[in-house]
């Protein structure tokens, strides 16, 4: 039985997951990471390799991609007159003329407002802290007299993918391109839609010659992906809102295979999160822009795809409570103990599974 526990609680979302199953690199090749495949009708389980996940779609199925586009996160500065090191992630652009952003502040306890920070080699980016918005996030000015194209060329320059902190490693030049989906359009995301990353062309190329179609829908990821429950009581977690876009194009093409009754698959959470946040009360989808800060954990009733591809999430986390609502919560929690049993890999560079 699905979605068998009333209301769920934080603890529940507890496993044991061996630290060196956590991926630190994506397999060489995108849709050569393992694939299991969780069939919800019967419990089945069945171990692939990614790019087998055509065989289990036909003409007129489609699959709904997020597009959106990882920009390089992460700077690392120094503070004026101590010259203390310090980590600026990017979260979000505030005012486009007054290089205005929300910035997460790495040690936050030793910032404080009017101090300046100092980027790159000769101070090649200088920005201002004119603001203590919460605890550990900040309102930088960049102080850049160029035009926007050059400041924002100059933040390219000097930023780093921002890989996940759970990735223990240093960032690497293979990151730019690999923490990057291959459709990946519109800038403006701190994390990657990472199941998204197992497609490759040659995969989309097979999928497209086999008739499936591709609706392409927009949700800037930010780090509230990341933020940690720390309520026990999941209805009283409240997620970061993130901007989504919905064209009419994508909710056209999902709409007609849903009047169908064709496959619609979700690629990645974040995708299934932006469907569910813009759903006429007959179920259909309809074209939406602005923000969601839809979460969703058990019981959840699922009104608009009926299949779903997602990597394997780790403890306590709320991608991982999503996939649940979609499962059922026992034949996730089965599953996951199958995949580590199975030496399956997780996180954001890991393997994946297909949802049916």
């Amino acid at each position: 039985m699905r979605n068998n526990l009333i209301h769920m609680k934080l603890s529940q979302f507890n496993y044991h997951l061996p630290e060196e199953l956590i991926a630190l690199h994506p397999t060489e090749n995108r849709d050569e990471s393992k694939l299991m495949v969780l069939h919800r009708d019967t419990g089945k389980i069945e171990h692939k390799i990614f790019h087998n996940i055509i065989d289990y779609f036909d003409d007129q199925d489609v699959m709904v991609f997020n597009n959106t586009r990882v920009f390089p996160a992460r700077l690392r500065g120094n503070k004026e007159k101590t010259g203390a090191e310090i980590e600026v992630f990017l979260l979000r652009e505030l005012n486009r003329e007054t290089r205005l952003w929300d910035v997460l502040v790495d040690p936050a306890r030793k910032i404080r407002i009017g101090n300046k920070l100092y980027f790159g080699e000769n101070e090649m980016l200088v920005a201002e802290v004119i603001d203590n918005t919460t605890s550990r996030g900040r309102t930088l000015r960049f102080l850049f007299d160029g035009s926007y194209d050059e400041f924002k060329k100059t933040l390219h320059q000097l930023g780093e993918t921002p890989l996940p902190k759970f990735i223990k490693r240093e960032p690497e030049p293979e990151d730019r391109e690999r923490y990057q989906t291959i459709f990946a359009k519109y800038e403006g995301a701190v994390a990657a839609p990472t199941a998204g990353l197992h497609f490759s062309r040659e995969l989309m190329k097979r999928l497209e010659i086999k008739g499936i179609d591709f609706a392409y829908i927009t949700l800037h990821v930010g780090l509230g992906n990341f933020r940690s429950v720390d309520v026990e009581d999941l209805t009283k977690h409240k997620m970061d809102s993130e901007p989504i876009h919905i064209t009419e194009e994508a909710a056209n093409l999902v709409n007609h295979a849903k009047e169908k009754k064709r496959k619609i698959v979700a690629v990645g959470t974040t995708t299934m999160r932006t469907l569910e946040s813009s759903v006429s009360t007959q179920g259909f989808l309809n074209s939406y822009d602005g923000w969601t800060n839809k979460f969703i954990f058990p019981p959840y009733d699922f009104r608009v795809a009926n299949a779903m591809i997602s990597n394997f999430h780790l403890p306590l986390t709320t991608l991982m409570m999503m996939v649940a609502a979609f499962t059922g919560y026992n034949e996730l929690m089965h599953a996951y103990q199958v995949a580590i049993k199975k030496g399956y890999r997780f996180g954001t560079f890991g393997d994946a599974m297909l949802i049916l």
